[in-house]
């Protein structure tokens, strides 16, 4: 099978797997431009409810596969960012599964992610000082985000990998699970995602990304969705509530 990006969709969540297993799920220039309009599909389809990102096998993504990246290196890294910054933004709560390698591009992606679960054994490393690379300006900035500019500059500098143990205490993945039990746990997780306010997560997400000129537009979403009401009704009738509100067609961004 070529590289690609596989997809499928179920019980409210789209599983993306980053497939090439003959370089450790490196990335090629066609999966870095495919991942934006996949993308764009999932967030407009009102059947996902949330995103899993992982790899096939026992490898998360070791990186871009530099074969694929003959051109200028700035042309090869646009296409890592805009990746990138479309799995940032994707408007509903995004988790990546990580086993094995996390490296170079595969790090970035994990890090556009909103969420990270990793099984025990996982390796993740920030690799550009290795190729004489300037890492992206908002790739940097997203990993600050997540670690602190301590450990994103012991990442950056050095180009090691840690350990997931590490990366747990770091703040760079939100829970670690032995080897059996990834699985389980995000599916575990995801329902619950699944089952919670769209409304809530997405415009949060917003939020807590930095953005500061939608309250307006979330509270006139707020208003119109009904979410709110179903909540507290279901709550006092003490039953699941059934959340309708789903990403506008358009996206959030507009408007």
């Amino acid at each position: 099978m070529e590289p690609q990006l596989l997809h499928s969709v179920g019980d409210g969540i789209a599983t993306v797997v980053i497939h090439h297993p003959a370089k450790r799920n490196a990335m090629t220039a066609g999966m870095w431009r495919a991942l934006p309009p996949l993308l764009d599909g999932l967030a407009t389809d009102p059947a996902v409810r949330a995103v899993v990102l992982t790899g096939e096998g026992d490898t998360f993504c070791a990186g871009a596969d530099i074969s694929t990246l003959r051109g200028s290196s700035d042309e090869a890294q646009g296409l890592a960012v805009r990746a990138e910054d479309a799995l940032a933004a994707f408007p509903k709560p995004t988790l990546a599964a990580v086993r094995g390698y996390c490296v170079g591009g595969g790090a970035q992606l994990a890090a556009a992610c909103d969420l990270r679960f990793a099984q025990a054994g996982a390796l993740f490393g920030v690799t550009p000082a290795k190729l004489g690379i300037v890492y992206p300006a908002s790739a940097t900035r997203r990993l600050v985000s997540l670690v602190g500019p301590a450990t994103a500059k012991y990442l950056l500098f050095s180009g090691e990998l840690i350990d997931a143990e590490r990366a747990l205490r770091t703040g760079l993945v939100d829970e670690v699970l032995a080897g059996d039990e990834l699985d389980k746990r995000v599916t575990e997780f995801t329902r619950v995602l699944a089952a919670r306010s769209l409304l809530t997560q997405a415009s949060a997400k917003e939020f807590a990304n930095g953005r500061t000129d939608r309250d307006a537009h979330w509270a006139e979403q707020a208003r119109g969705s009904g979410d709110t009401a179903e909540g507290v009704a279901a709550f006092l009738e003490r039953r699941p509530p059934r959340f309708t509100w789903t990403t506008p067609v358009s996206g959030p961004s507009g408007g």
